[in-house]
């Protein structure tokens, strides 16, 4: 297993899963693999009027990823063939960088284009009804020079339309693109050409505050966000670098000229009488982060931008930063015209675990005493859904303070209590004991039980790492990641899918750090410069190479919100790309991306390491239909309608970080014709 493998999510473990592994599994258990199809009455679908409005990331700004598009149905989904396919040709481009890009675009609708940007933000649209290319547009992305193993990573592009401009003229429906060494391009969505008025033809380039360790320590990944005529972009980092990172601040654009009209940074440089108290002895101005990496979601009807924050720098020890370290970890909603704070709510007091805010919000109304309440759902790394009142930030349903355990470090500060959401149900496990131990054999299985006796700190959730070491269940990618929700307005009804392994980490003296890196460079060692520890962080894996808890690795919820219960939950992902012959073992796999509802009364979803996706009964979770991709999908899927057909796309390029094959295709499905 690589270094690559393991860094970040370190989970490309399972991807070791060897035939005598798979044998003695065949011998004690005797689950049966899913179908992927089944009979359905050879039936005419009735022709769907054309609909091209997911002109965002998320479908719509307020990122619902549902589709009043019904046209595939329980009833006719088992039909779903692929209708063309779209390779983008980056593997020939880039030669060996293509093996770091992350194809994790959802497209959306522009000028009559099925729009979507590669790794490497070059930006193709393509005929919506044939997969035909139309143009591409290349940003010149610098390749040379830049550290072996960095990742490229375009999730999105986002459209504008100028209403004091004439139709037709040239950038008058124009489209933002990230790029990841930090420029915001505007090109026409009808020809992809620059949008010369836009900044210096066409480009906005954002400077640092402070240097960077290394080039690129802080990109554009996701895709903008539009309120108005503001372009609203945040930025990813890489984590635990050093304890005076990058500052995460969040940039907003005059869509029209590009001149800079507000900038927000989650940690409060100048004194704001909310934030700055909770940055003791002056903290805040040598702390870095709280970045928004993950998407923006807006609220165009009250100008608000809704920013999920990250954690500030480093991630696993805060004795440098004490106080609960707002706005970091926190749901902001700005007002979209002058960046002023209208509202926060932290999910995570003084971070020591990573668990960032991966995703933006999705806008639902809420239902209550017979009226409906605006409001907003997200769903977290440590496995809880909070549902929030969409002006105000207030909980509508039940959040406790409770206590947590107290960090041992010399040092450290850890804050006595933190939020639970007790009003929906828990989405991942959060606690981990010997009983759960998991394994193929008896062997197995006790040694994954005396590795979890032995790992150090183990009292739950939010248990502070240490230095014997400490269990963080779940892991830092999730419970529930960078995919979000997606809405069932009809059903009142979210759903949310979660990864779940065990991170182990422990806090190491600089030293250590230093001779470790060297003598074991396959784990995730780093020295977090500037502070006085370094961290090995590590996922718990058995003997035979599986994770430590039991299965399933990967699950999709769907949670009644208004009631909190939730309403079903089914194992996410099987083992036929990991085991030999192709069993397909239904132990849910780590899964990257999200999902998308339709009026159908369906929930597709991609995301797992079989290089399947997936169609659900959005009423009972039954797997209704499963469709091949030649490379994994950890991308989220989007739909349209056009000629009569709906569509739905989904980016199938594999992931860097689980191990499996890289790939560039774009596969459309669709009923036959």
């Amino acid at each position: 297993m690589t270094r690559l493998a393991r860094i970040a999510l370190g989970i490309g473990g399972i991807a070791v899963l060897g035939i005598a592994a798979a044998a003695a599994f065949i011998a004690v258990n005797q689950f049966s693999p899913p179908q992927d199809s089944r009979d359905w009455p050879d039936i005419r679908p009735v022709p769907a009027a054309d609909d091209l409005s997911w002109t965002a990331y998320g479908g719509d700004p307020g990122q619902t990823r549902h589709s009043t598009i019904g046209q595939i149905s329980r009833d006719n989904v088992g039909r779903l063939a692929v209708a063309w396919t779209y390779k983008t040709g980056e593997l020939e481009r880039r030669g060996q960088r293509a093996r770091f890009g992350k194809f994790q675009a959802t497209p959306i609708l522009a000028a009559g284009n099925l729009v979507f940007c590669t790794p490497f933000s070059r930006v193709i649209a393509l005929d919506p009804v044939t997969g035909a290319e139309r143009w591409a547009y290349e940003p010149d992305t610098p390749l040379e020079g830049r550290v072996p193993g960095e990742k490229y990573n375009c999730r999105g592009v986002v459209q504008w339309r100028d209403n004091q401009a004439v139709a037709g003229a040239p950038c008058a429906e124009r489209l933002f693109v990230p790029t990841t060494d930090r420029r915001l391009i505007a090109i026409d969505a009808r020809d992809g050409k620059a949008c010369a008025g836009f900044g210096a033809n066409g480009t906005v380039r954002t400077e640092l505050e402070r240097p960077e360790l290394r080039d690129e320590e802080l990109q554009f990944t996701s895709a903008p966000a539009v309120v108005g005529d503001v372009v609203v972009i945040g930025s990813a980092s890489g984590d635990n670098g050093r304890a005076f990172a990058p500052a995460g601040t969040v940039h907003a654009y005059d869509a029209r000229s590009g001149a800079e009209r507000w900038r927000f940074d989650p940690i409060p440089r100048t004194a704001d009488p909310i934030a700055s108290p909770t940055w003791e002895g002056g903290s805040a101005q040598t702390t870095g982060q709280a970045n928004v990496w993950g998407s923006i979601t807006v609220d165009p009807e009250r100008d608000l931008v809704f920013l999920p924050t990250s954690s500030p720098s480093p991630d696993f020890f805060g004795g440098q930063r004490k106080g609960a370290n707002l706005y970091a970890n926190s749901m902001v909603a700005l007002r979209g015209g002058t960046g002023e704070v209208a509202w926060h709510f932290q999910t995570v007091h003084h971070d020591l675990w990573d668990y960032d805010v991966p995703a933006g919000p999705s806008l639902v109304d809420f239902r209550r005493d017979g009226g409906a309440v605006p409001a907003l759902v997200f769903a977290t790394k440590s496995g809880f859904l909070f549902v929030l009142h969409r002006e105000t930030g207030e909980p509508l349903t039940r959040v406790e303070e409770r206590p947590v355990p107290a960090s041992d470090v010399p040092g450290e500060w850890t804050s006595p209590t933190q939020p639970f959401s007790t009003g929906q149900p828990i989405l991942a496990p959060q606690k981990v004991t010997g009983d759960d131990a998991f394994g193929l054999l008896v062997f197995d299985r006790m040694a994954c039980r005396d590795a979890i006796a032995s790992a150090g700190r183990n009292e739950g959730l939010f248990t502070p790492p240490s230095t014997a070491g400490t269990l963080i269940v779940p892991f830092s990618g999730g419970g529930a990641n960078w995919g979000g929700v997606s809405v069932d307005p009809a059903r009142n009804r979210v759903f949310v899918n979660t990864s779940r392994a065990i991170s182990h980490v422990t806090l190491l003296s600089p030293e250590e750090t230093v001779r470790r890196d060297a003598a074991e460079p396959d784990k995730e060692i780093t020295l977090m410069r500037g502070s006085p520890y370094g961290i090995i962080r590590e996922t718990m894996f058995s003997p035979l190479g599986m994770p430590c808890n039991r299965p399933p690795w990967g699950a999709l919820a769907a949670v009644d919100i208004e009631t909190g219960e939730m309403a079903w939950e089914v194992t996410l992902g099987n083992t036929r790309k990991l085991a030999p012959l192709g069993m397909a073992f239904e132990f849910g796999t780590p899964n990257f991306g999200g999902s998308l509802a339709t009026a159908g009364g369906l929930v597709f979803i991609a995301a797992t390491m079989d290089n399947l996706i997936r169609a659900f009964d959005a009423d009972t979770g039954e797997e209704l239909w499963a469709g091949d991709l030649p490379h994994g999908g950890q991308a989220t899927p989007m739909t349209y309608a056009v000629g009569g057909r709906q569509y739905i796309v989904i980016a199938a390029g594999g992931h860097p970080n689980l191990g499996n094959e890289i790939g560039e295709t774009l596969v459309a499905f669709a009923l036959p014709e």
